[in-house]
């Protein structure tokens, strides 16, 4: 019998699973489905974990989630088309739900499709290769509480990952004598720690613009953001500053790029991640920058060189939940031989063109449509629920223009699903003031 290993069980390896449940559910025969996840339960980034640097077992922590996060992006722009909010929780709600309404929803749908079933837990892969001969991979595990190593063999292997565990660390001068805490935002876990500090946050991304506003939310005495390129822009608050890039520290004071200085109580580096896969044989290991267009995967997931090996999740992300699904609908398809993959040249053809076209574009908005065509492109080829990417395309043009107006604001403010129609009411307090996170504080009426 056909087998195939998943390796994670986060969103997208979740998604993986679904798809074949999903073909299962209408009459398709399906492979043998073992997927490898080193947490003790689903939900990848999503399964919140106090632990930081190592777990119970000196494995990394896989988890980069902190208490209090709320949804960055509208919730209408990641609704899964097979299984929507309002099918979920039996009503609409606000746009930005917290951590705990994500994760609750996303295991939502894979307990209805039972498919915990195929999940062996606490176990952390250790080498996939490749035997061109057999044609089949070994993929060789750890059984974490048993402390015992094993291997198997597979037809297929579906590496999900996700790249924002591993992070990308620099380093500057004077850290070593700095008496205040330096952490990578993979490290964050709770706002409330830098109540009534004075914080330095280096980078621009997400991550910087929303643990600095939870620090700001929960207290904090002043929020810097050090820029190596350009600030963000936003209206930040009073005790908001953006200033060039750092260049050095000393016991208690940071040194920017254009001359000037500041006292900092702490450092907080939200400076990326790397796409990290030690497991994988030289030959299989996906080495991409964080981009839309990821190198070496044809259609964004089959392995150009072995398209019996697929990535799921790899890309920079406006799109997210549903993407994933794309994807994973896509590669089953494949793996079911339904769908045909051509030879290696026309692979890497494919892979040229989708870098070519994703340079093409000039900022935000085309990279958004470029993703929404892509998601709408796998769409197409397989039984995936269509939905209207261009309405989607445009929960996230408004969200951007929101952020814009207030990006302290954007969260008190509503979109439409583009699968049931319905519109999101407002949320029953404004962000900065509420201090719940709970599920059962958001979903109240």
């Amino acid at each position: 019998m056909t087998r195939v290993a998943i390796l994670g069980a986060g969103p997208s390896g979740l998604a993986q699973m679904r798809a074949f449940q999903s073909a299962a559910a209408k009459g398709d025969d399906i492979p043998e489905i073992v997927c490898f996840e080193k947490q003790d339960d689903w939900g990848g980034l999503w399964n919140y974990t106090w632990r930081t640097g190592v777990d119970q077992y000196g494995e990394p922590v896989h988890c980069s989630m902190y208490r209090y996060l709320w949804s960055n992006g509208p919730k209408e722009g990641l609704e899964f088309a097979d299984y929507t909010f309002d099918e979920h929780f039996g009503k609409e709600f606000a746009s930005f739900p917290p951590r705990a309404v994500l994760f609750d929803y996303i295991e939502g749908r894979v307990k209805k499709a039972d498919i915990r079933k195929w999940i062996r837990f606490e176990t952390a892969v250790r080498r996939v290769e490749y035997n061109d001969d057999t044609g089949m991979f070994t993929v060789t595990v750890q059984d974490l509480p048993n402390d015992r190593e094993y291997s198997e063999e597979f037809d297929y292997v579906v590496c999900a990952t996700g790249h924002f565990s591993a992070p990308n660390v620099p380093h500057f001068e004077g850290f070593n004598k700095f008496g205040g805490r330096v952490l990578h935002a993979h490290d964050f876990r709770d706002a409330l720690e830098f109540k009534d500090k004075d914080i330095l946050i280096i980078g621009t991304s997400y991550s910087a613009e929303d643990i600095g506003s939870q620090c700001w939310k929960y207290g904090c005495k002043s929020v810097t953001v050090s820029h190596r390129t350009a600030p963000m822009g936003y209206g930040w608050p009073d005790n908001w500053e953006e200033v060039p890039l750092l260049t050095k520290m000393d016991e208690d004071t940071a040194y920017f790029k254009d001359g000037t200085s500041k006292k900092i109580d702490a450092v907080i580096m939200c400076t990326g991640y790397v796409h990290s896969f030690p497991f994988m044989q030289e030959g299989l290991k996906l080495r991409t920058a964080n981009r839309l267009a990821t190198a070496d995967l044809y259609k964004g997931v089959l392995w150009a060189d072995n398209p019996k090996l697929s990535y799921l999740g790899m890309q920079d992300q406006w799109y997210t939940f549903n993407m994933f699904d794309a994807q994973a609908w896509y590669v089953r398809d494949v793996i079911l031989g339904k769908i045909d993959v051509p030879d290696q040249a026309a692979r890497d053809a494919d892979v040229v063109d989708r870098i070519a076209r994703e340079d093409a574009g000039e900022d935000d908005y085309d990279a958004i449509r470029y993703q929404g065509g892509y998601v709408q492109e796998l769409i197409d080829e397989t039984d995936y629920p269509s939905f209207d990417i261009n309405g989607a395309n445009e929960a996230f043009f408004e969200w951007k223009k929101n952020k814009k107006k207030d990006i302290m604001t954007f969260r008190n403010l509503s979109h439409t699903s583009v699968m049931t129609g319905k519109a999101a009411p407002a949320h029953h307090t404004p962000w900065k003031d509420c201090l719940d996170d709970s599920m059962e504080d958001y979903l109240k009426a």
